[in-house]
């Protein structure tokens, strides 16, 4: 009871910007402590049987459980306000930083060059994007490789309005086919070489119907690519309800974090193959320096808000945004990002020649 308490008016401090960031930083790393201790505890007997039991639960529930909100927490604020955080590409994942003196902006191309070679993008390929974001991918696909054809895949009409906007200026909107939809309900007749998706798997739910579906949309020689953040273990749920759930509530509702392994308990359609690691670090930097943008175009951002939100919460809904960032890179920089981190995986509807549990895992980027 008093810890429920202490939590919720340590969030209220922060909410309206009374804590420092450096306090605010420590509570977030004490309450990772505090999270990795309870699940190790409820996984004492057996972590694969946490993970048999969290995989079993998954596929009883729908593909997205309240798509909705995953919609008006992140995907309907403003194109603009977007623009102000992130870098030069609006790519809304973790960039991959190749040295220690590494911009935003490269990051956000290496991250997307090592996407689509993991990925075996090649010209010419039919490719589907599931939720696309602010198009980064989709655009950069597009821009690299002349003859390829793109179906991009999002929940929000404002993205897919502003990513068609982007195309044309590109003179590739020939190549693209942009649908909003809930995952819960897209279908397609077409059929793909490639399927591509950073980030969308941890707001799925049921993995099995899920993969099902994308299975059935590959031609026979496709492959599915997927990039998810992701915990070295174990896999959980962010609630929504309760005052240690503040990230649930305004994040990530019906959102999971998944753990490096729960993708091979969902291997009746498509198999892994391939699976790559990016230490946590590298998210730890991509959300600090959203955090340094956000900060220094604070003016512009509070205008956006306080369209969307009216002047009297737009400075309380910055301080949610800024903590959203805080907290995102104080969990994957914790204990060295070794705990939480980037998984890449590459799926064939064929049995990959070998174990599933023994697919190739390529040595871990590690450049910080």
């Amino acid at each position: 009871m008093f810890q429920q308490l202490a939590t919720r008016l340590g969030i209220e401090a922060i909410e309206r910007g009374w804590l420092p960031d450096s306090l605010t930083r420590k509570l977030v790393r004490r309450h990772c402590g505090t999270r990795l201790r309870e699940t190790r505890m409820r996984n004492a007997d057996l972590e694969e049987n946490g993970l048999v039991e969290f995989a079993a639960a998954m596929r009883q529930g729908p593909i997205a459980r309240v798509p909705e909100l995953a919609n008006e927490q992140h995907y309907e604020v403003p194109a603009e306000f977007f623009r102000w955080m992130l870098g030069p590409r609006l790519k809304y994942s973790c960039c991959l930083f190749e040295s220690a003196e590494s911009t935003l902006a490269e990051a956000e191309i290496a991250a997307l060059r090592t996407t689509c070679e993991r990925a075996e993008i090649r010209d010419g390929m039919d490719v589907l994007e599931l939720g696309c974001g602010w198009g980064s991918l989709t655009l950069w696909m597009l821009e690299n490789f002349p003859n390829l054809q793109v179906t991009a895949v999002s929940n929000s009409a404002s993205q897919r309005d502003f990513i068609l906007q982007q195309a044309e200026g590109l003179g590739a909107a020939n190549r693209l086919n942009i649908v909003t939809a809930d995952m819960n309900e897209f279908e397609t007749n077409l059929s793909f070489d490639r399927i591509v998706s950073c980030e969308m798997f941890e707001h799925m739910f049921n993995y099995e119907q899920l993969l099902a579906r994308t299975s059935s949309w590959l031609n026979r020689d496709g492959k599915l690519f997927i990039h998810i953040f992701c915990h070295t273990q174990f896999a959980y749920e962010f609630q929504s309800e309760g005052a240690s759930n503040w990230m649930g509530k305004y994040f990530f509702s019906g959102g999971i974090m998944p753990s490096l392994g729960l993708l091979s308990h969902f291997d009746r359609d498509l198999k892994v193959c391939q699976q790559w690691t990016w230490n946590g670090t590298h998210y730890e930097r991509t959300c600090n320096a959203w955090l340094e943008l956000l900060d220094r175009e604070r003016d512009q951002v509070l205008q956006i808000l306080s369209v969307n939100y009216g002047p009297r919460e737009a400075k309380r809904w910055l301080q949610r945004w800024r903590l959203f960032l805080i907290a995102c890179a104080e969990l994957f920089g914790y204990q060295s990002g070794q705990q939480w981190m980037v998984g890449h995986f590459l799926l064939e509807p064929q049995p990959c020649g070998e174990p599933v549990e023994k697919a190739a895992v390529a040595p871990e980027n590690n450049f910080v």
